[in-house]
């Protein structure tokens, strides 16, 4: 699972254009969006848009706990080989 933190973390910066961030600055556990990285809902859909890509998984924002799926790198992982297992 700290393979995939590791690859969100990178993801995260390469597809929101974060250059002066290092996935090692971005905790698993803080939130990704308000007082943490301080993301937007903007940044939410090109995130799930890369998740898919890269991931070959699909995001239905319609999924219930979505919100909860995309708070922290952590449950993103989760999220994300959930996906791929199902």
């Amino acid at each position: 699972m700290e393979q995939l933190e590791s690859e969100i973390k990178q993801l995260i910066i390469d597809a929101l254009g974060l250059e002066d961030i290092a996935p090692a600055d971005i905790d698993s556990d803080a939130d990704l969006f308000g007082d943490g990285l301080g993301l937007d809902s903007v940044d939410a859909l090109e995130l799930g848009l890369a998740l898919q890509k890269r991931y070959g998984i699909a995001i239905d924002p319609e999924t219930r706990n979505m919100r909860d799926h995309f708070a922290t790198v952590a449950n993103l992982s989760k999220f994300v080989s959930a996906q791929r297992g199902a």
